[in-house]
């Protein structure tokens, strides 16, 4: 393995990591990312397969209030609501997740094009929307109307197009359903996990002919990076976007999709 492509596996999963759970896309970062470093891999998998890294954070932060729940899932009404949200929030992603799934690896990967103005166009939306005066009437993530859990689940589907974020497009959906920026932030957390898990079972599976024992070495490299950065994250967004909402995020969203589209002006 080249020293390069370890370097450039590592720049790879620290991005995943600081970008996962924020609303600026962690694959459109990748993507764009690995696009101009000439990064490339098989099945473009890496890009899936380091989310588990991710996962794993959110899974450790979040551990006592998961086991909790487990052991209160049988006898606990709230509980056994609370997890049938998560799981029709799920369904749609998962559903049109398989049915897409490879024009979404073939086509809407390779347009970075696509990628940096989804970038801006999400900015801009979170501009707009961070600045509305938006009635918050659901501050309990686990006390949500299904109908509610079901139309944010539908926001997400909107992140099958890179660029677009799924925890901003699920975050974005929150908060034109009422739920203030805390809850839609945390609520993302929660949705993160059937969904990024889902995702890298599915693509593990359809890649598990082309994937080789050399891709092992660089996708650990990245799970490890991705792993450490994302635990950083999850432990300290909540109470920034409680603060300061999420204006920098959009803005960020700017500068990337701006200098993207530039630099493939110039470089292609």
């Amino acid at each position: 393995m080249e020293n390069q492509t370890i370097i450039d596996a590592l720049l790879l999963g620290v991005l995943e990591g600081l970008t996962e759970f924020i609303p600026v896309s962690s694959t459109g970062h990748i993507l764009l990312a690995g696009h101009f470093l000439g990064f490339n891999s098989t099945g473009k998998t890496f890009e899936i397969l380091i989310q588990l890294g991710a996962i794993l954070a959110i899974l450790s932060v979040y551990a006592a209030k998961l086991w909790r729940m487990a052991v209160d899932l049988p006898r606990d009404p709230k509980t056994q609501r609370f997890v049938a949200g998560i799981l029709i929030a799920f369904l749609p992603a998962a559903v049109l997740g398989v049915l897409l799934h490879g024009f979404i690896k073939t086509v809407l990967f390779e347009s970075p094009i696509l990628i940096c103005i989804m970038l801006i166009l999400g900015g801009l939306v979170l501009l707009v929307l961070d600045k509305l005066e938006l009635e918050a009437k659901y501050h309990d993530i686990t006390a949500f109307p299904l109908s509610v859990y079901l139309k944010i689940g539908l926001f997400q589907t909107l992140a099958m197009i890179p660029g677009t974020s799924r925890s901003g497009a699920t975050i974005v959906g929150a908060l034109l359903m009422g739920v203030d920026k805390r809850a839609a932030a945390e609520f993302s957390f929660f949705l993160a996990m059937p969904t990024m898990a889902g995702a890298f079972a599915y693509d593990l599976y359809k890649n598990r002919d082309v994937l080789s024992a050399a891709d092992l070495p660089v996708i650990g490299i990245g799970f490890a990076a991705a792993f450490i950065t994302a635990l950083f994250v999850v432990r300290h967004l909540l109470d920034y976007v409680s603060r300061h909402g999420y204006a920098l995020f959009g803005w960020w969203r700017l500068l990337v999709g701006g200098v993207g589209l530039i630099a493939l002006m110039i470089w292609g």
